[in-house]
Formats: structure tokens, sequence, C-alpha cells
């Protein structure tokens, strides 16, 4: 019995997956996370080392655009559990035809949708909602000396965030532009 439908973007390896409701008159009953399967369809090389909840308070609220430099690269694998997010995915791989491009999905508890963000790639995402929560499940732990990021504004990406951004860190807000720092990928 299949847990997740699968389904590609135009950015090779940056997978959105759904999960499948088994419901009768009790309820639902929901898988999120089967090692299997994720290996299989998302090419998940490594175990699950940390998952992760975040909260935002304000509507507007612009986390990211983050991502941890080898040997920590990271997939992360992010679905929305209250509220509405706008999450991106950035493709940081400089040899990738994709590269500096970005896929955006709107997840909600309601469509049951997930991103599955690959080494390689930056991750940010917008809250549409007041008090939104997210998980994301992580293949590597969080090393401060790895982690990196781009600025959410950056021209070179120009992603196109649906609401102006009520609030940011002070850490993302001042990240350099790619220009800026000649970025050359990852």
């Amino acid at each position: 019995m299949k847990n997740f439908l699968i389904n590609k973007t135009p950015i090779k390896d940056l997978m959105q997956g759904e999960i499948i409701s088994k419901k009768d008159e009790r309820g639902y009953f929901e898988r999120v996370f089967c090692i299997d399967e994720f290996k299989e369809h998302f090419n998940l090389n490594k175990n699950i080392s940390q998952i992760n909840r975040s909260l935002s308070k304000i509507k507007g609220t612009i986390r990211g655009c983050h991502f941890q430099l080898y040997p920590y690269a990271e997939t992360k694998i992010v679905s929305c559990c209250n509220g509405s997010i706008f999450d991106v995915g950035i493709d940081l791989r400089k040899d990738s035809e994709t590269y500096l491009k970005y896929f955006s999905q709107i997840l909600t508890p309601e469509n049951k949708k997930f991103l599955v963000i690959p080494e390689g790639f930056a991750h940010g995402f917008q809250a549409l909602k007041k008090d939104t929560e997210i998980f994301y499940f992580v293949t590597e732990k969080f090393s401060p000396e790895h982690d990196n990021g781009i600025n959410p504004f950056d021209p070179a990406v120009n992603i196109n965030w649906p609401l102006p951004c009520s609030i940011i860190s002070e850490k993302d807000n001042k990240r350099k532009f790619i220009e800026d720092i000649k970025f050359k990928g990852i």
C-alpha cells in the first residue's frame, strides 16, 4: 500500500510529495515518513539525523534561505502542520542546469504536501498565516561552522515572495547578495 504520491519538479532532484490518508469511520491514519519509501523515491542517501519544528507567530515572516556546506550538507523534508507556508528550494549546485533557479510550493496541513530539498540546495519559507508551524526532517546535525545561506531578497534568484516581509532575522537580512560575495555555487 502506497503512503505517498510522488511528483517531480522542474528542478532535478528537488521532489514534491503528498501524504496519502487512509480513512474510515474512526478518522484517518497517515504515515509521515518511511525510510524505505524515501530512499527509493527521493534518493535519500543518509538517515534522518534530526527532526525540527519551527513556529512563525507573524504572517509574512521569512526564514531562510539556509544550507550547510559539505561535509555537513543536508537533505530536508519539509511539511506544514499548522497554518500555511510558501516553501522554497533553490538550486545552488554549480554544475546544474538549474543553478540559482528555485521551486516553490504552498504547504498546508490540508493539502498534505511536502518538499524534499536535497543536498546542494538552499531552503527558505514565508509564513502565509499567523502562528504557522512547520516540521522538517534533516539528514545532518546542525554544524555552526558549516552553516550558510543566501539573502532571501537576492536579485540573482529573484524569489517572488507572495506577501510583504513582516519580520526576518537580523542574520538573514544581513546576508550579502551572491554577486557581492562572488558566490560560485556548491
